[in-house]
């Protein structure tokens, strides 16, 4: 019997997208995936102390155990406040553009 699950570990940059498709025992943690993935060595200023992770959008902690195709999500911090960005904008009078067509 195969004890193994499938699990993918993804790590996005604004120029760049890694996804790391891995098999690991059956019990393994998100913590330990991320390790054993080599992510870690390929962006060494991934910190697990700063940065979030979450499995699916949702944020868990790294100490969740996976299961099978579980796909784990390294997050950037932001670079702005979406929220202070919005703010700025109606203080500004700019209309927020919305849907991707044009009327």
């Amino acid at each position: 019997m195969n004890n193994k699950i499938k699990i993918e570990v993804v790590y996005a940059l604004s120029h760049e997208q890694t996804l790391l498709t891995l098999e690991v025992p059956q019990g393994t943690t998100l913590g330990d995936a991320i390790k054993v993935s080599g992510i870690l060595e390929k962006y060494t200023y991934i910190d697990l102390t700063n940065n979030k992770v979450g499995i699916f959008g949702k944020l868990s902690k790294l100490d969740v155990v996976l299961r099978d195709k579980d796909r784990i999500e390294i997050y950037r911090p932001l670079i702005a406040d979406p929220k202070e960005v919005r703010r700025k904008r109606a203080e500004e009078g700019k209309a927020m553009k919305k849907g991707g067509g044009e009327a």
